[in-house]
């Protein structure tokens, strides 16, 4: 089954489809998005996350990459460091210091651990590359799997595949930016991002890139920087984190979400559009800026990196959690 949330775009409407994905038995959340105007009021996320007592993905939960296609060091150290600082750093939470990564990840856990569930613990396992393209440029969502497949992770872990952007993915730009599935009930749990940078950065890497959907504003609205130069990659660290966070809390379909299993409204797109304080239709929100290179970020990972994560609803308090 394939259904479709929201993404980066500022609060928009969780729109829903629903297709069936030949070839394989799968539940697929894609990262989606539906053209709404500047001025369309934002929809409040749901004040509740239903658990529907399926597995989660819990305790020691490896994540493998893909890298398919051509991808600079650089690029993957942006995306390998931030995988890294998602595990927990130890520090004493201090109001004059950023958010770390770990501290938003904690949100996530919190889901976990309320299911019954063992505290999650992420590491980085194995990494390959495919920059010769071994399946071409121009791929379809079963190609995914079988990209996803080649990982050897094991269910409970989480496969990722990161698309480079020469490389084109049915769905992608059209109507997904990502997605989060699984092949069947005893693999691993897949994920999927892609680099919009050469075809679509005005979809899925806003608010790096002025938003698509802007028309003839979109001149008028500035975009921000990325907090490591890359608008493409930035914004799929992006992507990867509200995708990560549906994958660990609703792997396989009966997990957190709200909504029609079909189209399930997850964890992590329950904000869409809010990553500081004072975030509105078009607005990211107040953030930190990076002083030498101008980046905007919400929160800083090892290595001294700085990433920017999406708000995620929070159960105690019933409110979208916004790092600060």
């Amino acid at each position: 089954m394939h259904s479709c949330t929201s993404f980066l775009h500022p609060f928009e409407n969780m729109s829903t489809t629903t297709l069936v994905v030949l070839l394989l038995v799968s539940f697929t959340t894609d990262l989606c998005f539906a053209s709404r105007k500047l001025n369309s009021l934002y929809q409040p996320p749901p004040t509740i996350f239903t658990y529907h007592n399926g597995p989660l993905l819990e305790g020691h939960i490896p994540i493998s990459i893909l890298w398919y296609g051509a991808f600079t060091p650089n690029q993957k150290a942006i995306v390998s460091d931030f995988i890294l600082s998602l595990a927990p750093d130890g520090r004493d939470r201090s109001p004059t210091l950023p958010t770390s990564v770990a501290e938003w990840w904690e949100t996530v856990d919190y889901y976990v651990r309320k299911a019954g569930k063992r505290t999650t613990e992420i590491i980085l396992s194995n990494q390959i590359s495919d920059a010769g393209y071994s399946l071409g440029k121009l791929l379809n969502r079963a190609q995914m799997s079988e990209l996803a497949a080649r990982l050897g992770v094991m269910r409970g872990g989480a496969a990722v595949v990161l698309t480079a952007a020469d490389v084109a993915v049915d769905g992608f730009c059209t109507s997904a930016c990502g997605s989060h599935s699984h092949s069947h009930s005893r693999s691993a749990a897949h994920v999927w991002v892609g680099d919009s940078a050469a075809q679509c950065p005005g979809r899925c890497a806003w608010p790096f890139h002025v938003a698509d959907y802007y028309g003839p504003r979109a001149g008028h609205v500035a975009a921000l920087g990325a907090p490591n130069g890359d608008v493409g990659v930035d914004g799929m660290v992006t992507n990867l984190a509200i995708l990560l966070a549906g994958a660990v809390t609703n792997p396989y379909g009966g997990g957190y979400y709200e909504g029609d299993g079909g189209a399930p409204v997850e964890v992590g797109a329950a904000c869409p559009g809010a990553y500081g304080r004072g975030a509105y239709p078009g607005y990211a929100g107040e953030l930190r800026v990076d002083p030498v290179s101008g980046g905007s970020y919400n929160v800083v990972g090892v290595n001294g990196r700085k990433y920017l994560v999406p708000a995620l609803w929070d159960p105690v308090s019933r409110s979208c959690k916004i790092p600060v």
